[in-house]
């Protein structure tokens, strides 16, 4: 079993540095093999809707939509707060792929039992 790298994200494109440096990290542990899910919370769910993670963050950045692509295409996953999806209105049903409603028990069952690390942006 690999090891798992679980991102909790509570920020979205009003910190876009924050929001780089956590795909960073993500894109990170995905080129080492372990399996990685984000959990995404308060504004940072606003990710999980098509064309949302654009822009770039500060000189020397890398372009956001290409680090959310790269997280995508890694098997990175999503892992979207269904509280805060009903409480901005947004319709779960035009999320990206890769993105999943789950509060925090999937989020736990996702994590299990086995070897685990958690970054907190």
């Amino acid at each position: 079993m690999a090891e798992k790298v679980l991102i909790n994200l509570a920020t979205g494109l009003e910190d876009p540095e924050r929001v780089t440096v956590a795909f960073l990290v993500a894109g990170a542990a995905l080129e080492r093999g372990l399996d990685v899910a984000m959990f995404l919370t308060k504004d940072a769910v606003r990710l999980a809707v098509p064309d949302h993670a654009q822009g770039v963050a500060c000189d020397g950045c890398p372009p956001l939509e290409r680090l959310f692509q790269q997280f995508a295409d890694g098997g990175g996953q999503l892992l979207v707060c269904p509280i805060c999806v009903n409480a901005r209105k947004l319709d779960a049903d035009g999320f990206v792929d890769h993105a999943t409603i789950a509060g925090a028990t999937p989020m736990w069952e996702w994590l299990g039992d086995g070897p685990r690390t958690v970054f907190s942006y």
